[in-house]
């Protein structure tokens, strides 16, 4: 590996960490604000009745996830419905940290209420655009900027990992 090499490596995997970050802040706001829909079929009705109000599409899946047929197929129908309605779309490489990230909220209500709530499916999250205000988030702007650069570069569906905390 060439230092040219080296150093294009290095500057990638600092991109993939702030763009990582970014994904964060953006999913801690769209949860605060209750513009997030979680689950695959979920997303699929809110993408049939208001395409225009989504601003991101998140596909996570592991190891034993990618050998479902089943779900492969719903991602792939619903990659083709984001690139041709212009939602940008993301791929994550961790689902379990995403969990951590999305579940924050849930557990504590579920803890206060005694019972033992029923695990979403977060194989498909969508976060929509409740007001103009929105999109002047710098952490969103940075995460479309980085899909449009991807789509450049024929990455359709870019694969980020989020930071581990």
């Amino acid at each position: 590996m060439t230092l040219e090499e080296f150093s294009a490596a290095e500057q990638k995997t600092e991109r993939m960490d702030t763009v990582g970050d970014a994904l964060e802040e953006v999913l801690s706001k769209a949860r605060s604000q209750r513009t997030i829909t979680v689950g695959v079929y979920e997303a699929a009705k809110l993408l049939n009745v208001d395409p225009d109000n989504v601003v991101l599409c998140l596909l996570a899946a592991d190891e034993d996830d990618d050998r479902d047929v089943a779900l492969q197929i719903h991602f792939t129908l619903i990659r083709a419905f984001c690139c041709e309605n212009d939602i940008n779309i993301l791929r994550v490489s961790n689902p379990g940290r995403l969990a951590e990230l999305l579940l924050l909220e849930n557990d504590a209500s579920s803890a206060e209420s005694g019972g033992a709530a029923q695990t979403p499916d977060l194989h498909c999250v969508l976060v929509t655009n409740p007001h103009s205000s929105q999109w002047k988030d710098p952490a969103l702007s940075q995460l479309i900027c980085f899909c449009r650069e991807s789509r450049y570069m024929d990455q359709w569906v870019p694969v980020i990992n989020l930071p581990e905390r």
